[in-house]
C-alpha cells in the first residue's frame, strides 16, 4: 500500500494512505494528538514512583513510543514498553518524518532504535525504560493476562479498520489490563464506548486534542 509524507497543522509530520484516504494522526497535528491523548490524559496520571507496563496497540510510526521514552527520561518513569504492529512502515520514510527535529530532542538515535532493534525480543533501551515490538496481527496475539497498567489504543478508525474496533479485539484489551488499568484512545465512537462498558470498563469521555471535540479513556473495573 502506498504511504507518503504528510504535514500537519502543528508543523509535524504523519504518514497518509491515498488508497484509504486516512492519516496515521490527525491533521490537526500529530504531535499535539499524541501529546493529549497518550501523554497527558495516559503516562501522567501514574506516579513516577511506580512501574508502567504500556501496551500500545498500532505501533505505527514510533511517535507514541517515542515520546513515552522522553517522559521517561525527562519525569524519572520506569516503563516497560510493548508496542504491536502488523504492518511495520519502511525505516526510509519513518526517517523523513524527523520527530526528533521537530521536538528538539537531542538523541535521534533513541528514535532509531525503536524501529532498529529486532522485533519479538525485550530490549533495555535505558535502565528505567525497556522496548519490546510485536510482528503480528492483534488478532493472533495471546495477552498475558492481568499484565499492563496502561494500553495506547491507536489503531486506524472504525471507518478504515472496523474490525479493530470489535468487542472481541476489545476484550483482548481488557484481559491484558490490570484491575484498575486504563485505556486510552482518541476514539470516540458511542457503539466502541457502548462495547467498552459491556465489557466491564468505566468509560469516561474527555475534552479531545485540537480538531476533535472528544477522547475516550476507559477504567478496567
Amino acid at each position: 500500500m502506498k504511504r507518503e509524507i504528510k504535514l500537519t497543522s502543528d508543523g509535524s509530520r504523519t504518514i497518509y494512505l491515498p488508497e484509504l484516504d486516512e492519516t496515521y494522526h490527525s491533521n490537526h497535528g500529530a504531535f499535539n494528538e499524541a501529546i493529549h491523548i497518550f501523554i497527558e490524559q495516559g503516562i501522567r496520571m501514574f506516579s513516577p514512583e511506580q512501574t508502567v507496563r504500556i501496551f500500545e496497540m498500532g505501533f505505527g510510526t514510533g511517535l507514541n513510543a517515542l515520546l513515552t521514552l522522553i517522559e521517561s527520561k525527562t519525569r524519572d518513569y520506569t516503563i516497560e514498553y510493548t508496542g504491536i504492529e502488523a504492518f511495520p512502515v519502511e525505516f526510509g520514510l519513518v526517517n523523513e518524518l524527523d520527530y526528533c527535529t521537530y521536538l528538539n530532542w537531542d538523541s535521534p538515535e533513541d528514535f532509531t532504535q525503536l524501529h532498529t532493534l529486532t522485533w519479538g525480543e525485550k530490549h533495555q533501551i535505558t535502565p528505567a525504560f525497556s522496548f519490546q515490538k510485536i510482528h503480528q496481527k492483534i488478532e493472533d496475539y495471546q495477552p498475558e493476562l492481568n499484565h499492563f497498567e496502561l494500553v495506547y489504543y491507536d489503531a486506524f478508525g472504525p471507518r478504515v479498520q472496523g474490525d479493530l474496533w470489535q468487542p472481541m479485539i476489545l476484550e483482548k484489551m481488557h484481559a491484558l489490563l490490570k484491575p484498575g488499568g486504563v485505556l486510552v484512545t482518541y476514539c470516540a465512537q458511542g457503539q466502541v464506548k457502548r462495547d467498552l462498558k459491556d465489557l466491564g470498563f468505566e468509560v469516561v469521555s474527555l475534552p479531545g486534542p485540537p480538531g476533535k471535540r472528544e477522547m475516550t479513556k476507559a477504567i478496567k473495573i
